[in-house]
């Protein structure tokens, strides 16, 4: 199976070492002005610079602009959408709200924490631009409504790094699930068992680099000394910035627990799981956690680990419909329906091993260059399908954290009134959380 870091690995020797598409000058040779995209990216390491390289293999795509708040990032990646198109962006800046003034980008990449999503995706909105968002689209409930209505508000077309929306044997799972000839689906089961990603040890605070803007860096998050531990790939597991594997993941395969079985809200979450396998080392999230989410007739059950691979139908990061007849499982790799066997006799047939594209990121940003160019807001993971995911995650992030079973009425906790102050962030000044 293709983990992160493979694909980010990819990315790198991609970028270092081949060219994706021609040179600038050939690669916009006969694209009218008028049809040319400029984008610009906020936050250029990882998957930001994963999602820009894919779009400038498309000719009418321009990178024009770049935003980090590590200088040495910012100017590494200049330097590779050099190799890739022949010239660097022509603005290159450490305060993104500079990116969101320029009046010549068409389209923002928000590739930075978690923490950071909400007021970049509404600047980038109120300032009449269209936005790819990385995933989680927001970190907390709160933020997740106010993002759906600035998308709304300003009529822009979003789309967020869901891109399991656009790889096509995703879609036939679903369609499998939904044709019942799974039988009842009693149960989905959700495991994300990542054994290339081992705990952090223990750091002392140090001086911030040469070159970095952390006080950027936190933004809105509580002021802290600078640690490595928190800063860049690391930041996923403190509370501050993130959610942990729950909200990382959960965000990719819980939203096909949600779509396969046609839901969106829970009626209520409990969580139980710990620093099982890592007690001592510095992750606040926890290393191993599991989540039931009670639905009408079915539950979902999430279970994640950290630094270990053993997953559910031997694969590390797979969902399976539990039905009458059968089970459907499915991963990045592709699908297959496993039949229920009673005293001898199968209930329905199998279904052998259905082999995925790999396309997925590919097909996600050609729907946005598509929707852009239509101006149709219904990309494969628009705003409001990404919000329902992230606030799903978000739920049962709160219920591990209250060590409460909590009743959901779609809006707010109704038997906790203290689980509710999970759902709006506070901002550090002079941060403010948008007003829509």
């Amino acid at each position: 199976m293709t983990t992160r870091r493979v694909f980010l690995r990819n990315t790198a020797l991609t970028t270092a070492g081949l060219t994706l598409v021609p040179t600038l000058s050939s690669a916009l040779t006969g694209c009218a002005p008028s049809d040319r995209i400029n984008v610009g990216l906020i936050g250029c390491n990882g998957m930001g610079f994963a999602d820009l390289s894919e779009f400038l293999k498309h000719p009418q795509v321009e990178c024009i602009a770049l935003c980090d708040i590590d200088e040495s990032v910012l100017n590494r990646r200049a330097a590779d959408v050099e190799k890739i198109r022949g010239k660097k962006p022509a603005n290159l800046y450490k305060d993104w709200r500079k990116l969101i003034d320029n009046k010549d980008i068409n389209v923002v990449i928000v590739g930075t924490p978690d923490h950071w999503h909400c007021l970049q995706m509404v600047a980038a909105c109120e300032a009449g631009k269209d936005v790819y968002c990385e995933k989680p689209i927001g970190r907390t409930i709160g933020e997740c409504n106010i993002m759906v209505n600035a998308a709304k508000k300003y009529k822009r077309i979003v789309q967020v790094g869901q891109w399991q929306r656009s790889d096509p044997h995703w879609l036939n799972a679903v369609d499998f699930i939904r044709s019942g000839k799974l039988g009842k689906v009693r149960l989905v089961r959700v495991y994300s068992y990542q054994g290339w990603n081992t705990s952090i040890p223990v750091r002392a605070d140090e001086p911030v680099p040469a070159g970095v803007d952390y006080n950027m860096w936190l933004g809105p998050a509580p002021s802290r000394p600078f640690n490595r531990n928190r800063f860049h790939f690391t930041f996923r597991w403190f509370w501050d910035y993130a959610g942990g594997l729950m909200t990382d993941w959960g965000v990719h395969l819980l939203d096909f627990a949600l779509f396969g079985m046609d839901v969106t809200a829970p009626n209520s979450v409990m969580a139980m799981g710990g620093k099982y396998g890592y007690p001592q080392d510095a992750c606040e999230t926890p290393d191993s956690l599991q989540t039931i989410y009670e639905f009408n007739g079915f539950n979902v059950m999430w279970d994640h680990a950290i630094g270990i691979n053993d997953g559910g139908y031997g694969r590390n990061a797979v969902l399976g419909f539990v039905g009458e007849n059968g089970t459907l499982v499915v991963d990045r790799e592709g699908w297959e329906v496993i039949p229920e066997v009673v005293n001898g006799k199968s209930r329905m047939e199998a279904v052998p091993w259905k082999k995925g594209t790999g396309e997925g990121l590919k097909n996600h940003v050609q729907n946005h260059l598509e929707c852009i160019s239509s101006r149709n807001f219904n990309t494969h993971a628009n705003v409001e399908i990404a919000a329902h995911i992230a606030k799903f995650s978000a739920l049962g992030n709160i219920a591990y954290r209250t060590g409460k079973k909590l009743i959901w009425d779609g809006t707010k906790f109704t038997n906790d009134s203290d689980a509710n102050n999970f759902l709006i962030p506070n901002y550090r000044e002079p941060w403010k959380l948008p007003v829509v």
